[in-house]
């Protein structure tokens, strides 16, 4: 870790006292003039550090920067944690370290998303500043079939999530979008590689695109009546960033290490807004009328067609059918 980090680490921890810059120089085993240069680093990148002689150093309450040190200090995980203020996709950016041979736990977060995924080819709308993206970097030893589970494990630990920090309740649209007042403010794309000869999982990518904030200029016109966020503004969702996210990875990681018991599965389905509900199955620019009957302990989705076939979706896409009158 570099002395900068250190020293950023060591400020969180007690943020809102005073640390003396001896202190910090024993702790870290550098010198003070070294902790020095890292707090006027800190400083030159935006973070409101007080010094007062004889006193140290303390972090202002009010600093709100996304660092591996503010969301660290809430979890329970041994993560390696990276922020970029922008990328193309952090699931482009992961996978590229995956090949690499990063290890499971690796954790890449940024800002911005210039070429956000979406499922089936589509864009995910990823601006600064309202956005909360990242991709977290698995390798477990199961079935590529079973790929779908991290998905939906997922989905429900965003849904916790943001309940947690915004007391609203989370629904989940089959199979992996978060939904707030039956709009969307989650979306979920799981990208994996596996082992041709034994058809097990290499590893997987889990890429969560949430909407933090409302954009000032409000959703693309294709999305504006479909999208919304957790919180209205920016002052709304103030100290709340790290939090999301430790506490997001925390619950995913704990259904992830108790991944053959699938205890989640109950709470996916109690979750489920589909369930009961007319919908349509989007198959590229065609689509499929069906009610959507029960979802399984595989999560598979059960639908009824209108001559009265059933059948089970593992994968796809669906909408809930608006009736308007």
């Amino acid at each position: 870790m570099k002395i900068k980090d250190a020293v950023l680490q060591q400020l969180e921890e007690n943020k809102g006292s005073y640390i003396s810059g001896a202190t910090l120089a024993s702790a870290l085993g550098v010198s003070r003039n070294a902790v020095w240069k890292s707090i006027k680093s800190l400083e030159k990148s935006g973070y409101q550090i007080h010094a007062v002689p004889n006193k140290g150093y303390c972090l202002s309450l009010q600093n709100d920067i996304l660092s591996s040190s503010s969301i660290g200090k809430y979890l329970q995980e041994d993560l390696d944690i990276s922020i970029y203020k922008s990328v193309t996709s952090t699931n482009t950016v992961l996978k590229e370290k995956a090949e690499q041979g990063a290890p499971q736990g690796t954790v890449i977060i940024a800002e911005e998303q210039t070429a956000g995924k979406g499922r089936t080819g589509k864009t995910f709308y990823s601006p600064k500043e309202t956005g909360i993206y990242l991709s977290i970097l698995v390798r477990p030893d199961i079935p590529a079939a079973e790929a779908l589970f991290l998905t939906t494990s997922a989905a429900v630990a965003v849904a916790r999530a943001i309940e947690d920090i915004s007391g609203r309740p989370a629904q989940i649209k089959w199979v992996n979008d978060v939904y707030l007042d039956f709009k969307k403010v989650c979306g979920i794309l799981t990208e994996a590689a596996f082992h041709m000869e034994t058809d097990t999982l290499d590893y997987a990518i889990v890429g969560i695109g949430i909407n933090l904030c409302l954009p000032k200029e409000g959703f693309p016109s294709s999305i504006k009546n479909t999208a919304t966020a957790v919180f209205e503004n920016n002052a709304d969702s103030a100290h709340k960033k790290s939090i999301l996210i430790a506490h997001l990875l925390n619950y995913f990681f704990e259904y992830y290490r108790d991944f053959k018991s699938k205890q989640y599965v109950k709470e996916y389905i109690a979750r489920s807004m589909v369930i009961g509900k007319e919908i349509s199955i989007i198959n590229g620019p065609d689509s499929t009328d069906a009610v959507a009957i029960e979802i399984d302990d595989r999560c598979r989705l059960k639908v009824r067609f209108a001559d009265g076939t059933q059948k089970w979706l593992s994968s796809g896409e669906v909408s809930i059918k608006i009736h308007e009158f």
